[in-house]
C-alpha cells in the first residue's frame, strides 16, 4: 500500500478530523454514490445512523453537524466555516436539506439522525451508515463508512481497524516500517524527507510537492494568526476561554528579558492558537489528525522563528519528514483516538514533529528515527477522554505539551549519536498493543477519565 504525503495532510475543518471530517467527507460520498448511479432524484428521504464513539461524543465533536453538511454536498476543504451554524440551523428550522447541493428532500435532524451511544458496528469504533429511502419508503441505496482517523474514510469493502482503499501505484523507495526506510537512507546516501520526496514522485511534480506542502504551511500559519486575533469562549457547555490572544499580547509586549525558557511560552501560544481555531469549527490541516492538529504547526512555527536559517526549503523537508513518520504510524498502529486512545493522535503528531525537527536540525536518519521513537515512547498509553465529548479539555493544552515535548526529543537525539535501545518500529507495535489493551471507556466515548471525574459547568 502506498502512501501520499497529501493523503497524510488535508485542508480540513475543525473539532475532529475522525470525527467531523471523515463524517462529512462520508455523507458526501454518499451523495455523490446517489448521483453516479442515478439514482439522486428518486430519493424522498435519508437516514444516517452514528455509531460507536462517533454516537457517544458526536454531539461534543460537531458529527451531527458534519453529516448534514456532507449530505448538502459540502466539503471539508472548501466550506465556509463562518457559515456553518447558519446552515445547520437552517435545516432543523425548515425540516429539509438540499441532498448533494441539488435535490431537497425532508429531513428530521431528530428521526433521521441518529447517535447511537452504545451501539457499534464491527470493523471499527466510528461508524456510520446511511440509507436513502425513495417513493413508498423502499431503500434505493444503503451504505456502511468507517471514519478511520485523520479524516481517512473506507467503506465494508475495506475492512480492518485503521486501512485505507490500497494504492497500487509503484513508489521508487517503497517502505512499511522504520527498519526499511532506513535502509533506503543508508544505501542512497539519502535523508528521510529525499526518500519521501523521490516517492511523491509517483503522483506528481517536484514543483507540485513543493508548492503543496507550502500551501499546507500557509494554512498552518493563517490557523494561528486567527487563533492569536479571536477572544472570547469556545463553543460548547464547558465556556473554556480562549488563551491564546492574551498570550500573544503579552509575548508581543515583552521585550528580551534573559528568560532562557521565553520560547517555550511562543512554542505553547502556537499550539494554543492552532487548537482553540480547531475547537471551535475553525479551518486546520490534519496533521496527522484534527485533535493533534497543533503540535506539527507549532514545532514548525519555532524552526522557522528561532532557527538561524530557517527557509522555505527546511520547510519542504520538515512536512515530508513528518509524513513519513506519520505513514508509519498510520499503516502499522492507528492515529485514530476512538481506537488507541489519544496516543495515536497526540503520540503520533509528537513523534512526527520530533523526527522532522531534528532533521531540518542537521540530524542523521538515525537521529531522526531517535528522535521519532522518543516522542512516541513517552506518550505510550495517553488516554482519550474529552471531558464532555468537546476537542477542549485535556486537548488543546496537552498539544501545547506535545509541543515542547517534540523538541526536547529533537534536542535529545541530536546530542546522541542515532543508537538507541528501542527502535521506532518497536515503540508504534507498543502503542497499537496497548491501545488494543486499553479499555473502551478511555478511547474517545467520555466514559472514563477526566471526562466523568471533571463536572460540566
Amino acid at each position: 500500500m502506498a502512501l501520499s504525503v497529501f493523503d497524510l495532510y488535508s485542508v480540513g475543518i475543525g473539532p475532529s478530523s475522525s470525527h467531523t471530517v471523515g463524517p462529512m467527507r462520508a455523507a458526501r460520498r454518499f451523495t455523490e454514490l446517489l448521483h453516479d448511479e442515478g439514482l439522486l432524484d428518486s430519493v424522498q428521504r435519508v437516514r444516517a445512523e452514528l455509531f460507536g464513539s462517533l454516537g457517544a461524543t458526536g454531539h461534543g465533536h460537531g458529527s451531527d453537524k458534519a453529516v448534514l453538511l456532507g449530505l448538502e454536498g459540502e466539503d471539508p476543504a472548501t466550506v465556509d466555516t463562518d457559515r456553518t451554524d447558519e446552515r445547520v440551523d437552517r435545516i432543523r428550522e425548515q425540516g429539509a436539506l438540499l441532498l448533494g447541493g441539488k435535490h431537497p428532500i425532508t429531513f428530521d435532524t431528530t428521526a433521521d439522525l441518529v447517535l447511537h451511544r452504545r451501539r457499534s458496528l464491527p470493523a471499527h469504533p466510528n461508524g456510520m451508515t446511511f440509507c436513502a429511502l425513495g417513493p413508498g419508503g423502499g431503500t434505493l441505496a444503503e451504505r456502511t463508512y468507517y471514519s478511520v482517523g485523520g479524516g481517512f474514510v473506507v467503506d465494508e469493502s475495506a475492512t480492518g481497524a485503521d486501512r485505507v482503499v490500497a494504492d497500487v501505484t509503484p513508489v521508487r523507495f517503497p517502505f512499511a516500517s522504520a527498519a526499511e526506510l532506513l535502509a533506503h537512507c543508508a544505501r542512497e546516501g539519502l535523508p528521510i524527507s529525499s526518500v519521501v520526496l523521490a516517492n511523491e514522485l509517483s503522483w506528481r511534480s517536484e514543483e507540485e510537492v513543493r508548492a503543496g506542502l507550502l500551501q499546507l504551511w500557509s494554512v498552518m500559519r493563517a490557523c494561528v494568526e486567527r487563533g492569536t486575533r479571536r477572544d472570547g469562549v469556545l463553543p460548547g457547555g464547558l465556556r473554556v476561554p480562549r488563551r491564546a490572544p492574551a498570550l500573544h499580547r503579552e509575548l508581543s509586549a515583552e521585550t528580551a528579558d534573559g528568560d532562557p525558557l521565553r520560547i517555550m511560552d511562543w512554542v505553547n501560544l502556537f499550539a494554543l492558537a492552532v487548537n482553540e481555531e480547531n475547537a471551535s469549527g475553525g479551518r486546520i490541516v490534519t496533521a496527522p489528525t484534527n485533535g493533534a492538529a497543533g503540535i506539527v504547526p507549532a514545532v514548525l512555527h519555532y524552526y522557522t522563528r528561532f532557527v538561524p536559517g530557517a527557509d522555505d526549503d527546511g520547510v519542504v523537508r520538515f512536512l515530508l519528514t513528518a509524513a513519513a513518520i506519520g505513514m508509519l504510524f498510520k499503516q502499522n498502529a492507528s492515529i485514530s483516538g476512538a481506537e488507541v486512545g489519544c496516543q495515536g493522535e497526540v503520540g503520533s503528531a509528537c513523534s512526527m514533529a520530533a523526527g522532522a525537527l531534528a532533521e531540518v536540525l542537521g540530524g542523521t536518519p538515525e537521529q531522526v528515527e531517535n528522535a521519532a521513537e522518543v516522542g512516541i515512547e513517552h506518550n505510550l498509553g495517553l488516554t482519550c477522554d474529552p471531558v464532555g465529548g468537546l476537542v477542549q479539555i485535556p486537548c488543546i493544552e496537552r498539544n501545547a505539551v506535545a509541543s515542547v515535548k517534540a523538541i526536547n526529543a529533537a534536542r535529545l537525539a541530536l546530542r546522541g549519536d542515532g543508537s538507541h535501545k528501542v527502535t521506532l518500529d518497536k515503540a508504534i507495535k507498543t502503542m497499537r498493543d496497548t491501545g488494543r489493551d486499553m479499555k473502551t471507556k478511555y478511547k474517545e466515548t467520555a466514559r472514563g477519565g477526566l471526562a466523568v471525574n471533571v463536572i460540566e459547568c
